[in-house]
C-alpha cells in the first residue's frame, strides 16, 4: 500500500469510528406468509456508517432477506431470481435447518445462474422453529452471506401456538441476525481477513430498540462468517433458554450466557416487566470465552502459534454490545408469565451404524497450519463429483465428531438435525439437549450424536456436512453424502416383465421374484470396476440368492433372460 493509501485509509478509519457512535434504530425484517414466494437476489449499496456507501447483497432489498413464515405441513414454492450482476456471480440458497428433499436444498449443486430463476417446491415437514437461508455456493457462501444474503425462515406448529409465548414479530417476538464485519479501504466488505471488528444486528451497527415492559422473545441467528458469540444482558440479568437450532427444547432453561457458532439459532425469553424508562443491553460477553475459539482472546497452538493479526482485532476477548434495549410501556396484551413445560422430544436410542470423522489441517507438521488451514474432513477436501459417505433411508446413526486442529470448528449436517450423546464422553450441558444442526467442536474435543435419515433418499443428489465457519468451507472443509432408498423394489421392464427383489440393502439373502414366463433366468451381481462376482442360472419364480460373502459396497443386479435384459443397483451391508 502506498504512503497517499495508508493516509486515506486512516482517514476512512478515523471518520467511521465517529460515525459509528451514534446509536441507530434496529431494522426489522419485512415478513413473507403464504405459500408462494418470490425472491430476488440483487446488488445494492447500504450505509452502515453515515454518508459512506458500501456495495451489498441483498434479497428483495439493499442488505439481508424478508423473513418467510410458514406453518407446518404447509406446501411452499419459492421461487428465487438470480439478478446479480458481475462476471460468474452464480449462487445458491440453502434453507437451513429445513428438512427437505435433497433437490431443494440448495447446496453447491442446485446452482442458480445468473438471471436464471430456481423454484423448489416442498412441504414444511419440520416442527416449530428459527432456521434461516442463505448462499451455499462452491467457494462463494463467505462472499455472499458477508455481503449481505441471509434471511430468517420461521415455521409454526399446534404445539408451539399452544404455548403462552410472544409472538407478535417486531413487537414483542424479535428477529436478530448477528454478524461481524470488515471493510476495506474502498468501503466493500472484506472477507478472509481477521479484522472483523464491526458488529451488525440486522444489519445495522450501534443498534438500538424499544421493547415493552413485558416477556419477550428473541430468535437469535449467528450469522458471521468466523465469531463466536457469548450472549448475555447487563448486570448478568437472567434469561430462559426455549428452543436451539431445530426447535423447542423440553424445558425453559434458565441462563446468563449462551455461546452460539456460526449456524447456530437460539430462541431466548427475556423478561423486562418493571423496567420502563431503564435500557438493558445484549451483549457478547468475549472474555469468558476459553482459547481456541474464533473470537476469544486468544486461539493459540502448538509451539506458541498464533493467527497472524488476529491480537490486532479489539473484539477479540473483549465485551461488547449487541444491541441496546429501551424498556418502554406494556402492549394492550403483555404475556407476562413463562411456560417452564414447552414440548417433548423423542431421542433415538438405539443406531444401526457408527460413523467417524475427524476434522484436520492439511499437514500437522506446521503448527500454523492447525491454526488457520487450510482444513479437511477425514484427509478429504470437497470435490463436486465426489460422494463421501453413502447411508440409506431410515437408518440411526451415531456419529463422531473429533477435532483435531488447534481452532474450533462448527459442524453443520444438512437434511437432519441431531442429538448430542455426549461431550468428550462427559456429561452434555443442558442447553446443548435440543434438537441441533450445529454444533461447536473444540480444539482436542470430540462430540457424539445420534441421528436419522428419513422421508428422503436420492441415488444422485447429494446433501452436505462442513463446517461452518464460511471461509473453511469455502476452502475445501466439506463432504457429501447420498441417502438411499432401502426398501423392496419392483422394477418394471416392457420386454421382460415386472421383477421385484428384496431386502435392498441385503446382509446375506437376497428374494427374487420372476414373472412366470420368465423363469429360467441368469443372475448376476457385478462390483463396482464392472466384475461379474456371482454368476447363477434359476429356473424357479421364486429364487433365493446367498449374497453373504460379498464384500460391503453397491452392485448391479442384472438379470437376463432370452437376449433381454434388466439392471438395478444392489447395496450389500
Amino acid at each position: 500500500m502506498t504512503i497517499n493509501n495508508k493516509i486515506k485509509a486512516f482517514l476512512i478509519g478515523c471518520f467511521v469510528c465517529q460515525t459509528a457512535l451514534a446509536q441507530n434504530p434496529l431494522t426489522i425484517p419485512p415478513t413473507l406468509t403464504g405459500n408462494n414466494f418470490d425472491l430476488e437476489i440483487k446488488d445494492s449499496v447500504t450505509q452502515f456508517f453515515k454518508g459512506i456507501n458500501t456495495p451489498t447483497y441483498g434479497i428483495n432489498g439493499n442488505i439481508l432477506a424478508p423473513t418467510i413464515i410458514v406453518n407446518k405441513w404447509d406446501w411452499v414454492k419459492l421461487n428465487v431470481k438470480n439478478s446479480l450482476k458481475g462476471n460468474g456471480n452464480s449462487t445458491t440458497i440453502h434453507w437451513h435447518g429445513l428438512h427437505v428433499p435433497p433437490e431443494d436444498d440448495g447446496g453447491p449443486h442446485q446452482i442458480i445462474e445468473q438471471g436464471s430463476t430456481w423454484s423448489p417446491e416442498f412441504q414444511i415437514l419440520n416442527n416449530a422453529g428459527t432456521f434461516w437461508y442463505h448462499p451455499h455456493g462452491d467457494r462463494k457462501t463467505d462472499l455472499h452471506v458477508s455481503a449481505g444474503i441471509a434471511g430468517f425462515f420461521i415455521v409454526k406448529d399446534s404445539a408451539e401456538a399452544a404455548l403462552n409465548l410472544p409472538r407478535t414479530y417486531g413487537v414483542d417476538d424479535i428477529p436478530l441476525v448477528v454478524q461481524t464485519k470488515a471493510f476495506d479501504m474502498f468501503n466493500r466488505i472484506a472477507i478472509a481477513t481477521e479484522e472483523d471488528s464491526t458488529v451488525c444486528t440486522n444489519g445495522i451497527v450501534n443498534a438500538y430498540y424499544d421493547l415493552p415492559a413485558q416477556v419477550v422473545r428473541f430468535r437469535i441467528v449467528n450469522g458471521s462468517s468466523m465469531r463466536t458469540f457469548n450472549f448475555g444482558f447487563t448486570d448478568n440479568k437472567s434469561f430462559k433458554l426455549i428452543a436451539t437450532d431445530a426447535g423447542l427444547i423440553d424445558s425453559a432453561i434458565n441462563l446468563t450466557r449462551i455461546i452460539l457458532s456460526p449456524g447456530e439459532r437460539v430462541e431466548l425469553l427475556l423478561d423486562l416487566q418493571g423496567m420502563q424508562g431503564k435500557a438493558i443491553s445484549l451483549m457478547s460477553f468475549s472474555s469468558e470465552m476459553q482459547n481456541g475459539i474464533y473470537g476469544a482472546k486468544t486461539v493459540q497452538g502448538m509451539m506458541g502459534a498464533t493467527i497472524p493479526d488476529y491480537d490486532k482485532n479489539p473484539l477479540n476477548g473483549a465485551d461488547f454490545e449487541i444491541l441496546k434495549i429501551n424498556v418502554v410501556a406494556q402492549t394492550a396484551n403483555p404475556v407476562t408469565t413463562t411456560p417452564n413445560k414447552l414440548v417433548k422430544n423423542i431421542l433415538w436410542t438405539n443406531y444401526t451404524e457408527t460413523r467417524n470423522l475427524d476434522l484436520l489441517p492439511d499437514t500437522m507438521m506446521d503448527p500454523k497450519t492447525m491454526l488457520v488451514g487450510p482444513f479437511n474432513i477425514n484427509g478429504e477436501m470437497f470435490d463436486m463429483e465426489k460422494i463421501n459417505i453413502r447411508t440409506y433411508l431410515n437408518n440411526t446413526e451415531k456419529w463422531r465428531i473429533t477435532n483435531r486442529t488447534g481452532i474450533a470448528h462448527p459442524f453443520h449436517i444438512h437434511d437432519v438435525h441431531f442429538y448430542l450423546l455426549n461431550v468428550n464422553g462427559g456429561e452434555v450441558p443442558d442447553y446443548l439437549r435440543g434438537k441441533k444442526d450445529v454444533v461447536l467442536v473444540l480444539p482436542n474435543q470430540y462430540v457424539d450424536f445420534i441421528t436419522k435419515f428419513e422421508n428422503f433418499a436420492d441415488d444422485m443428489i447429494p446433501y452436505m456436512y462442513h463446517c461452518h465457519l464460511l471461509h473453511h468451507e469455502d476452502d475445501g472443509m466439506m463432504g457429501s453424502f447420498l441417502v438411499l432408498d432401502t426398501t423392496a423394489m419392483s422394477v418394471e421392464n416392457d420386454e421382460f416383465g415386472e421383477v421385484s427383489f428384496y431386502p435392498n440393502p441385503t446382509n446375506n439373502i437376497l428374494n427374487i421374484t420372476l414373472p412366470n414366463n420368465n423363469s429360467n433366468s441368469e443372475i448376476r451381481i457385478i462390483n463396482i470396476l464392472g466384475e461379474a462376482v456371482l454368476i447363477e442360472n434359476r429356473n424357479e419364480v421364486n429364487s433365493k440368492i446367498d449374497v453373504s460373502a460379498l464384500a460391503k459396497g453397491i452392485y448391479v443386479l442384472e438379470i437376463r433372460n432370452r437376449e433381454k435384459i434388466i439392471t438395478q443397483k444392489l447395496i450389500k451391508q
